[in-house]
C-alpha cells in the first residue's frame, strides 16, 4: 500500500506538468506512465508552439510551467509567425530536437523533489462517497491518494488503422491503456471516441532538397521564457513543397482503402488539422496542397512531413509520397496512421477540470476531447495546481477567457464542449488583443506566484522589466525631440509627415510609421532596453485605444462573473426560464452569470432571468436545491 496526495495517470504533456505542478506547491506526487521511453514523447511532430500555441506557451511559463523552457533548451530552428500581421496574432514556433526534449523533461521530472515516477498501467480508480480514495494498477498495486489526474492522450482505448490494417496500440506502437476505459465508464463517466493521425517519418537521404524551397529560422530569436538562458541558434533549415494533380489522382483512386472512407474509423477527427485524403476530398478546387520537410534532431535521419498525415496503406503512401517533388525516390522509415482513442465529454468538468460527479477526479489533455500538445501541457498545468489546492483545502484557481488563453481553452471546453478534437486558435478569444505573447508575463506571473509555482527569482524579473517599460513610458512622455534636418529625413523617409516644432517623443512614437529605436537616436538620454522590452513599450504606444476598448469590455464581462449561481439550485423550479435553458443550466451547472450566458441554449433572455433572481426580484421557487 502506497499513499500520496496526487496521482497522475500518464506522462505526456499534460501529465508532465501536472506532475511537476503539483509536487512543486509541496504535495507528495506520483507519475504513472506505460513507458519510461515515451514521457514527453512527441508522437507527432517534434514542434512546439504555432498559432495561438506559442501563446499558450508563453502562458504556462509565466505560471511557473515547463513546456517553454524545454523547447528553449532543445529546439533547433525558430521562427516568429504572422509578423506582417498585427500583434494580436504574432506567435512563436520552434522545430525541437524530439529526443533531447523527451530527455530534458524526464531529466526534471526524476530530480523533482516529492514527485516519484512509475513505470506502471493503471487499471481502476477507487472512490467512496463520491470522492477519489485511491487507484489499482495490472501489477496488483495499491495507491492511496487524495486526488487523481488523468491524462491519458491517445492511449486509452488507442487503436492504430493503416488502411485495412487496424490494431490496438498506442502512438508509436507503444501498448495501449484498455482497462482503465471501462473502469470509468462504469462509474458514470461518459467516454466517446476521437481520432487524429499524423505523417510518415521518411529518410533524410533520399529527399532531393535542392527541389525544394528553403525555410530559414529568424535572426535574432525571440525564446519562450522571459528569463531564458539556454544558447539560442537555429540548428538546421526547413523545406517546402507541394502536392500536384498526380499525387490527387492516386489518392482519389485509392480513396476506398482508407479506413476513415470506407467506415472503420469510429471516431471523429480534427477538423482543422485534416489527413491528406480529407483535404483533397473537402477543397478540390485546390490544385495543390503545401508540406513542410522539417528534420526530427539532431542525432538522427528521420524527417517529418507535415501537412500529410494519412491513414492509408503502406503502398499507397510510398506510391502518393513519390509524385511530390524532392521526394521521387523517398524511403519511409515509419508510415502514417490514424489512431482512435477515448476520451471524455468535458461538459462533465468544473472550470477547475475537477469532475462534476466525483470529487478529487481531474482530466487534462486530450483526455478532455483537445488537440495538441500545448493545449494539453496548458490543462495539465492547471490540473495540477488544483489537485494541489484540493489537498490543501485552498481555493481552486479558474482563470477567465481574458486572463488567458489557457482560460480560454477551458471555458470554452466546459460551457461549450467539444463534438470534435478542439484546437486553439486566436479567432476563439474575443480579447486577442489583450492576449499576446508579449504580455503573458504581466498577465499571470502575479497569478503564478500566488498559486506557489513561479520562483522568487523570475518573479523578480518580470517585476524588474515591468518597471522598466513604465519608467520609460512615462519619460518620453515628459520628453520633447526638436526639430532636426536628421530627424525629418527619418520621418519622410519612413513615409510620415516631418516637424517644424518640437514634439514629444511619445507622439511620434503613436505614429504607425515610426519605432522607437530609430526615435532614441535623437534622445540622449534615452536608456538601453532589450528588444523584447521595447517591443512591448511600442505595443502598448501603438495600440493603447484599441487595448483600452478591449479592457472595457473585459470589466464588463468581469461583472458578470462576479455574480455567483447557487451551487445547489434547481433551475427548474426558476419560473421564467426556458425548458431547454432549465435543462442546459441543470446539467452545465455554471459557477456564475458569465459561464451561464456562453452556453448553447441559454440565451439573453433567460440571462435576464437569472440576473433578476440573483437581485431579489425574480421567482426561484425559494431556490429549491436539487433533489
Amino acid at each position: 500500500m502506497y499513499d500520496y496526495d496526487v496521482a497522475v495517470i500518464g506522462a505526456g504533456h499534460a501529465g508532465t506538468e501536472a506532475a511537476l505542478a503539483s509536487a512543486r506547491m509541496g504535495c507528495k506526487t506520483v507519475l504513472f506512465c506505460l513507458s519510461l521511453d515515451t514521457i514527453a514523447n512527441m508522437p507527432c511532430n517534434p514542434c512546439i508552439g504555432g498559432s495561438a500555441k506559442g501563446q499558450l506557451v508563453c502562458e504556462i511559463d509565466a505560471l511557473g510551467g515547463e513546456m517553454g523552457r524545454a523547447a528553449d533548451a532543445t529546439f533547433i530552428q525558430s521562427r516568429m509567425l504572422n509578423r506582417g500581421k498585427g500583434p494580436a496574432v504574432h506567435a512563436l514556433r520552434v522545430q525541437s530536437d524530439r529526443a533531447k526534449y523527451h530527455s530534458y523533461m524526464k531529466g526534471v521530472l526524476e530530480n523533482q523533489a516529492g514527485l516519484d515516477i512509475k513505470q506502471e498501467e493503471i487499471t481502476g480508480i477507487d472512490t467512496a462517497e463520491g470522492r477519489i480514495t485511491g487507484l489499482r494498477s495490472r501489477l496488483g498495486n495499491v495507491y492511496r491518494t487524495k486526488s487523481v489526474i488523468i491524462c491519458t492522450g491517445t492511449y486509452l482505448g488507442g487503436r492504430i488503422h493503416i488502411g485495412e490494417l487496424n490494431y490496438q496500440s498506442g502512438p508509436d506502437n507503444v501498448l495501449p491503456a484498455l482497462a482503465l476505459t471501462d473502469d470509468l465508464a462504469d462509474k458514470g463517466i461518459s467516454l466517446r471516441r476521437f481520432k487524429t493521425g499524423t505523417p510518415a517519418r521518411v529518410h533524410k537521404r533520399s529527399v532531393d532538397f535542392s527541389a525544394m524551397e528553403i525555410q530559414e529560422g529568424d535572426e535574432p530569436i525571440t525564446p519562450f521564457c522571459f528569463d531564458n538562458h539556454f544558447p539560442l541558434e537555429n540548428k538546421v533549415k526547413c523545406y517546402v513543397t507541394y502536392t500536384n494533380a498526380e499525387t490527387h489522382r492516386v489518392i482519389l483512386d485509392n480513396l476506398h482503402r482508407s479506413p476513415l472512407y470506407a467506415g472503420r474509423i469510429e471516431g471523429v477527427g480534427p477538423r482543422y488539422c485534416p489527413s491528406i485524403e480529407d483535404k483533397i476530398v473537402r477543397f478540390k478546387d485546390k490544385e495543390r496542397h503545401q508540406l513542410f520537410v522539417e528534420p526530427m534532431g539532431l542525432d538522427t535521419e528521420e524527417c517529418y512531413l507535415q501537412g500529410m498525415s494519412s491513414s492509408l496503406p503502406a503502398d499507397v503512401q510510398l506510391q502518393f509520397y513519390r509524385t511530390i517533388k524532392g521526394l521521387e525516390h523517398v524511403e519511409i522509415m515509419r508510415p502514417a496512421y490514424a489512431i482512435e482513442y477515448d476520451c471524455i465529454d468535458p461538459l462533465e468538468l468544473f472550470a477547475t477540470l475537477e469532475f462534476k460527479k466525483i470529487r478529487g477526479l481531474f482530466g487534462a489533455g486530450q483526455f478532455n476531447g483537445t488537440s495538441g500538445y500545448e493545449e494539453a501541457a496548458g490543462q495539465g498545468l492547471v490540473a495540477g495546481i488544483n489537485a494541489a489546492c484540493y489537498c490543501q483545502g485552498r481555493e481552486m484557481l479558474v482563470l477567465d477567457r481574458s486572463s488567458s488563453y489557457i482560460g480560454t481553452l477551458i471555458d470554452d471546453l466546459v460551457t461549450k464542449g467539444c463534438v470534435e478534437p478542439y484546437r486553439m486558435m486566436t479567432s476563439r478569444s474575443e480579447y486577442r488583443l489583450l492576449l499576446r505573447q508579449d504580455n503573458a508575463p504581466e498577465r499571470l506571473c502575479d497569478t503564478g506566484r500566488r498559486v506557489g509555482l513561479l520562483p522568487e527569482g523570475k518573479y523578480l524579473l518580470y517585476l524588474d522589466m515591468k518597471r522598466k517599460v513604465e519608467d520609460e513610458i512615462r519619460r518620453i512622455e515628459k520628453t520633447t525631440l526638436k526639430p532636426s534636418d536628421e530627424l525629418n529625413r527619418l520621418l519622410e523617409g519612413s513615409g510620415t509627415t516631418p516637424v517644424s516644432t518640437g514634439v514629444r517623443f511619445i507622439e511620434l512614437l503613436k505614429r504607425p510609421q515610426t519605432d522607437y529605436k530609430s526615435l532614441a537616436a535623437f534622445d540622449a538620454d534615452a536608456p538601453f532596453l532589450s528588444d523584447a522590452l521595447i517591443n512591448k513599450l511600442e505595443i502598448q504606444i501603438k495600440y493603447k485605444g484599441y487595448i483600452d476598448a478591449q479592457s472595457e469590455k473585459v470589466s464588463q464581462m468581469r461583472k458578470l462573473e462576479e455574480k455567483k449561481l447557487p451551487s445547489d439550485i434547481d433551475y427548474r423550479t426558476v419560473k421564467g426560464l426556458r425548458l431547454e435553458a432549465q435543462e442546459k443550466l441543470n446539467k452545465h451547472r455554471p459557477l456564475n452569470i458569465g459561464q451561464a450566458s456562453r452556453i448553447s441554449g441559454v440565451n439573453p433572455a433567460d440571462i435576464t432571468v437569472l440576473l433578476l433572481l440573483l437581485n431579489g426580484k425574480g421567482d426561484s421557487g425559494n431556490l429549491n436545491p436539487i433533489t
